[in-house]
């Protein structure tokens, strides 16, 4: 799944991969793939802002009362660059902790209204999953990951030319946009027959 953090459709997409995972065991294996949606230097939205606050009550907050995911629209204005956040999870990604890191940054950003841009926060993300706090600010300070996460970007741009997210691979099967539960199940269920024959 193709995702950044600052779309709310990427964390209804991630609640309903955790929910769908939870009952497909070991079936299902996956693979969260860095997106930026507004990239430095390109302006992010603002929370105030007529687009986001439009969004938010016509379909974002419908849905959230739809799956039974708490949500709110941060009020960090304007939103963070997802960047750093992204370097931090190809650190969790090494040791092998991104599920948990990125459900900690979503609910920080969707559910907290923490600034996800801001490495204290991150910090305090990776100590919430059992990992070293100051390895993690070293690796940050000195950009040890941002050529990991450029290639990922790279591979999504020009290899895959992601143009929204979430996005999703599911063998052959290329889904752009949110897909409900039911709709992502059948699909999944198709792929594992298909690997078993």
């Amino acid at each position: 799944m193709y995702l950044d953090f600052v779309c709310p459709y990427c964390f209804f997409a991630e609640q309903i991969i955790e929910r769908i995972t939870e009952d497909k065991g070991n079936e299902i294996d996956v693979e969260w793939m860095p997106y930026e949606l507004r990239p430095y230097p390109a302006p992010t939205l603002k929370p105030e802002g007529e687009y986001l606050t439009k969004v938010w009550e016509s379909s974002v907050l419908p849905m959230a009362r739809q799956l039974g995911v708490k949500i709110i629209l941060p009020d960090i204005s304007p939103q963070p660059y997802t960047d750093l956040a992204f370097e931090g999870f190809q650190f969790a990604k090494e040791k092998g902790l991104e599920k948990e890191y990125l459900a900690g940054v979503f609910k920080s950003f969707f559910q907290l209204g923490l600034d996800i841009g801001n490495v204290i926060i991150l910090t305090e993300i990776i100590t919430d999953i059992g990992l070293d706090p100051v390895d993690f600010r070293i690796a940050m300070e000195e950009r040890i990951y941002r050529r990991k996460h450029q290639e990922a970007l790279r591979h999504a741009h020009h290899e895959m030319d992601i143009k929204a997210v979430p996005s999703f691979l599911i063998g052959n099967k290329f889904i752009p946009g949110l897909i409900r539960e039911e709709g992502l199940l059948k699909v999944i269920e198709k792929q594992i027959i298909e690997n078993t024959k």
